[in-house]
C-alpha cells in the first residue's frame, strides 16, 4: 500500500459520507414533496446541496493531482481529516434531519447557510493553501506545463469569483441574490472544476 492508498482511504471514506449526505437529503425532499404534507423547498437548499456536491467532487480531483506529493505522515491525516471533515459537517447541515418539520425549507436556509458556507470557505482556502505548499515543498519532477496564459488568468478570475461570492454570502441576506449567488457559485466552480485539467 503506498503513501497516498493510505490517505486517500480516509479521504475517500469520508467524502463518500459527505456526498452522501447531501444525496440523501435530496431523496429526503422527494420523499416529501410526494408526500401528502404541503412543503415549500424553494432554490436555496437545492442549489446550495448542488453546490457542495461539485464543491467536493472538485476537491476529491485535486486530492488525486496531488497523489504523487503526499505521504502518510500524521500531519498530513490530520490535514485531510481536518478538510474533508469540515466539508462532511457543512454537508449534514445543507438539509434538515427532519425535512416534515420545516414547511419553507428558506427558513432552513437562512438559520444554516452561515455555518455551511463558512464551512466551505475554510474548506477551499485550506486546500488551496495546502495545494501550494505541496507545489512549493514537493514539486512533482515531470509536472507537465499548465495551459496558456489566458487559460491560467481566466482560472484565476474563476477561482477568486468564488472566494467573493462564497465571502459575500456571509454577509448578504436578501434571499433573492443568495439565489443569483449560489447559482454563479455552481456555473463557476463547474466552469474552474473543468478548467483544471488544463491549467
Amino acid at each position: 500500500m503506498s503513501a497516498f492508498d493510505l490517505v486517500f482511504a480516509l479521504l475517500g471514506l469520508l467524502l463518500g459520507l459527505a456526498i452522501a449526505e447531501v444525496l440523501g437529503g435530496f431523496a429526503r425532499v422527494l420523499k416529501l414533496k410526494r408526500a401528502a404534507r404541503k412543503v415549500r423547498i424553494g432554490w436555496l437548499t437545492p442549489l446550495l446541496g448542488l453546490f457542495v456536491i461539485i464543491d467536493l467532487t472538485s476537491f476529491w480531483g485535486i486530492a488525486y493531482s496531488l497523489r504523487d506529493q503526499m505521504d502518510a505522515s500524521n500531519l498530513t491525516l490530520l490535514s485531510v481529516l481536518a478538510v474533508v471533515g469540515v466539508y462532511h459537517l457543512a454537508a449534514s447541515l445543507i438539509f434538515p434531519d427532519e425535512p416534515e418539520d420545516w414547511p419553507d425549507f428558506d427558513d432552513w436556509y437562512d438559520r444554516q447557510n452561515r455555518m455551511v458556507i463558512g464551512g466551505l470557505l475554510f474548506a477551499n482556502v485550506a486546500t488551496m493553501v495546502g495545494q501550494g505548499l505541496l507545489d512549493t515543498l514537493r514539486p512533482v519532477a515531470d509536472a507537465a506545463e499548465g495551459g496558456g496564459l489566458e487559460l491560467v488568468l481566466l482560472y484565476g478570475l474563476g477561482a477568486l469569483s468564488l472566494f467573493g461570492l462564497l465571502i459575500a454570502l456571509l454577509f448578504v441576506h436578501n434571499r433573492r441574490w443568495n439565489v443569483a449567488m449560489l447559482a454563479a457559485l455552481n456555473l463557476i466552480l463547474l466552469g474552474t472544476s473543468l478548467l483544471e485539467d488544463f491549467v
